[in-house]
């Protein structure tokens, strides 16, 4: 009992004292296509430490990244290179893969380790290019004996969301209600400003080459989601065909975009 209660009075509890993210855009033909996921996340770091002037970059503990395929622009262990470049050299970084959770796993693993006294700030989040980065990286080499033995050990998510709305009795129509309802909330906060406050506007600088040949750039400022479609109905949802297997109920129009982004928040120990 006495070392229950010693235990309590040692374990600080950790709370998110700021956020930031960018907007979310739609991979390959959005906003970020030609950005990388790595200078995505400096520029999010910084806005974030900005938020909070009187945090000193010396008093970070860590910086972990979450990203689900950690390769190519995002690779060579890309939390460490965020963390360097975002707050210095003294900060150490670490990625983190739990695909689409890797993010939320972060935040996890930043609040038991403030928890159990290991830091008392560390700043958590994630990053993701999917318009540079397929989603199954450059090279995919599935194990023969999963792909014999265990074939669902690979399933793509759009598979798996086939699997779980035949084992739940999800229906086309219920996935595309759900769709339309969630289209509609997004662009009510959108026109409302209701995630103003919480998206870092991103300059990004677009070169490209004119009617004439000549070469032109243009500045674009990326600060608003690309994702909900204020134009789309249930009868449009409808009409769409299942992109991942004949005959089935997951569509373009129910499903989640390909996107790219990044979104970190500070968590600090309460002393």
């Amino acid at each position: 009992m006495q070392l229950k209660k010693l235990k309590k009075l040692m374990m600080q509890e950790a709370y998110i004292v700021a956020g930031y993210r960018t907007a979310v855009a739609k991979a390959k033909r959005g906003g970020f296509r030609f950005y990388r996921p790595d200078d995505l996340a400096i520029e999010v770091i910084k806005g974030l430490m900005a938020s909070v002037p009187e945090l000193e970059p010396s008093r970070i503990d860590d910086v972990l990244v979450g990203n689900a395929v950690p390769e190519a622009e995002q690779g060579l262990q890309v939390g460490r290179i965020i963390a360097a470049r975002a707050l210095g050299i003294q900060t150490p970084g670490a990625t983190v893969n739990r695909y689409c959770a890797s993010g939320l796993e972060t935040i996890a693993i930043a609040t038991a380790k403030i928890r159990a006294g290991q830091a008392d700030c560390i700043i958590a989040g994630g990053t993701e290019s999917m318009s540079l980065v397929p989603s199954s990286g450059w090279k995919t080499v599935p194990a023969y004996s999963i792909a014999s033995d265990e074939p669902d050990y690979y399933l793509n998510m759009g598979l798996t969301a086939e699997a779980v709305s035949k084992e739940f009795n999800v229906s086309r129509e219920q996935q595309d209600e759900y769709s339309y309802h969630s289209h509609q909330k997004a662009i009510h906060a959108i026109q409302n400003g209701y995630f103003k406050e919480g998206i870092l506007p991103i300059n990004v600088e677009e070169v490209y080459l004119d009617a004439k040949n000549k070469r032109q750039v243009k500045q674009n400022v990326i600060d608003t989601d690309e994702g909900p479609r204020s134009d789309t109905s249930l009868e449009a949802l409808a009409k769409l065909r299942p992109a991942f297997a004949a005959n089935c109920t997951v569509t373009a129009g129910n499903s989640s975009q390909m996107s790219d982004g990044a979104a970190f928040v500070i968590v600090m120990g309460e002393k």
